[in-house]
């Protein structure tokens, strides 16, 4: 094989290496959001069945999750707030300015840690930028004492 023949594979196999690997990060990051390398997930409460379709996991016990607080799930990426007793709403742990994953619950906001967002509990509004869209709403089920996702 001459030598530009041999540099010609090289490329090949460095686009498909590149490609394979961009791939894994959208199946990864469920769509392809970027994850901010300073992000360091908060534990949450709840518990989680393995396996099965949406509507299966367990996120949490509705008394995991504090009125007028949240709880972040980072296994899942989302997160669940109970503004007001008996409500809960949930929504993607993924910050809508550059997809870092939050990681903490204050002040009746949910914070990230790349760049300062906040989100409010209450509706997951922004609350402080640079984020400029609201988080985007995850679906849940509540049944009984129980919060699943889907």
């Amino acid at each position: 094989m001459r030598s530009h023949e041999k540099a010609g594979m090289l490329i090949s196999r460095r686009v498909a290496v590149a490609g394979a690997g961009a791939l894994a990060t959208v199946v990864t990051l469920g769509g392809g959001v970027e994850s901010c390398s300073g992000s360091s997930p908060s534990s949450g409460g709840g518990s989680h069945s393995s396996g099965g379709a949406a509507g299966t996991h367990e996120l949490a016990k509705t008394s995991d999750i504090a009125v007028g607080g949240a709880t972040i799930f980072p296994e899942w990426s989302v997160v669940v707030t109970q503004p007001t007793s008996g409500q809960f709403n949930a929504y993607s742990a993924r910050c809508t300015h550059e997809g870092c994953l939050l990681n903490s619950v204050a002040a009746g906001t949910i914070n990230c840690p790349c760049h300062g967002s906040r989100f409010t509990i209450a509706d997951g509004s922004v609350a402080h930028g640079p984020a400029r869209r609201p988080l985007n709403p995850v679906t849940i089920t509540v049944r009984g004492e129980s919060i699943i996702l889907g």
